[in-house]
């Protein structure tokens, strides 16, 4: 069975930080990307459709967005890796280290496209993640970062 909303319910973004107004990931921003972030097993993944006005032309999603949804998606991911590691009830505010993304080949607008995200290495308060968008079943994005959770102190420290 295949993951989505109506089979887990709301998603991690929604469970954790409903207050947020990051762009890409906050459910609390009605102008931005709000991609919901589910775990299937140890990968988070997601659908997300695109709106005409996240094109960079006709029928093809912007690179930028692609960006976006990769990065919070992943940083995501490296949360949930430390906090089951930790065994903490929630995830600590991560920020983004790094991270390059891969245009594999357009990103076609007219449907759902999946994120995929797993942790591939973490040592102490960093994780290395990788990614990838797919649409239509074919890889379209790939991504690798890395992303830290911040101590107190820290300005993104406690944000959610």
């Amino acid at each position: 069975m295949a993951v989505t909303a109506a089979t887990i319910g709301p998603s991690i973004q929604q469970r954790y930080a409903p207050a947020s107004r990051c762009f890409g990931c906050g459910p609390a921003n009605g102008r931005g990307l709000r991609v919901e972030s589910h775990e299937d097993g140890v990968d988070l993944v997601a659908d997300w459709s695109p709106l005409p006005h996240h094109e960079a032309f006709d029928g093809i999603i912007n690179g930028g967005v692609i960006g976006a949804l990769l990065d919070c998606h992943s940083n995501w991911t490296a949360a949930m890796h430390f906090m089951r590691e930790r065994g903490a009830d929630r995830p600590p505010a991560c920020v983004t280290a790094d991270y390059a993304v891969r245009l594999v080949r357009p990103t076609p607008s007219d449907g759902p496209v999946h994120l995929r995200a797993r942790v591939v290495s973490a040592d102490g308060n960093r994780a290395t993640v990788e990614a990838d968008m797919s649409a239509h079943d074919r890889v379209t994005a790939t991504c690798r970062g890395t992303f830290v959770a911040v101590p107190p102190g820290h300005p993104a420290h406690e944000r959610w």
